[in-house]
């Protein structure tokens, strides 16, 4: 599988989108693609490339939606709205190509209550697999700068209160969506706040699955349709 990841990867003329994931497609090996992108950096003619592509490949979608809070999105300086996630998730979708959501935790101005509100939301969206981060403010950048004027803005999560809040979201969340990711690695040494130290995401992954047993709770248990 080819995965386009980092960045924007629909944000290109189509002409050098086609190029690039023609190369991909061309070898031996590659069966299909994984592209990460933006609801704001896609479009009806790109969709349809993407739709033909499909009959052929596993092709599948991956967008950044962060957060189902516009000012929260307003404040990051996201570009996007939450509508516009739903309408580039949506228009994917009925075109039978294999879609996916990121969304992070922590965001500024966000409390633990609206954030678990949002497990409500994202599972009325026509997604297949979501990821979850939690936020890691990664040192010399604007948020980092803005941690530190303001900390109080902001929900940085420990370790244990994380697994808590996360298995508190998986259990509201539609089970029909797979979760391919809970956490999110970012090496201590860049890192103003928000990592986990040493733990590495298949060992956090472990704790959650136990806690899970512990709580004897799975996906969906209370997930309201």
């Amino acid at each position: 599988m080819g995965y386009f990841q980092t960045y924007s990867n629909t944000y290109a003329p189509l002409k050098v989108l086609k190029a690039k994931y023609t190369e991909a497609l061309q070898h031996t090996q590659i069966i299909g693609l994984v592209i990460g992108t933006r609801p704001d950096c896609i479009n009806k003619e790109k969709l349809d490339y993407l739709q033909e592509l499909s009959h052929k490949y596993f092709i599948s979608v991956e967008y950044g939606v962060e957060s189902c809070i516009n000012r929260t999105l307003e404040h990051i300086n996201r570009g996007h709205t939450y509508e516009q996630s739903v309408k580039a998730i949506e228009e994917t979708a009925k075109r039978n190509i294999h879609t996916g959501a990121h969304i992070i935790f922590g965001l500024p101005g966000e409390s633990r209550s609206e954030m678990i509100k949002e497990a409500a939301i994202i599972s009325k969206l026509p997604i297949s697999t979501v990821k979850f981060h939690q936020l890691q403010i990664v040192k010399d950048t604007a948020v980092a700068e803005e941690f530190r004027k303001t900390p109080e803005l902001f929900y940085i999560f420990r370790l244990e209160e994380y697994i808590d809040f996360i298995i508190d979201f998986t259990e509201r969340l539609n089970p029909d969506i797979m979760i391919e990711r809970f956490t999110a690695e970012v090496p201590p040494r860049f890192l103003e706040a928000g990592g986990f130290g040493l733990l590495r995401t298949d060992q956090i992954l472990h704790k959650i699955e136990k806690r899970m047993e512990e709580r004897n709770t799975w996906q969906g248990r209370i997930f309201k349709s």
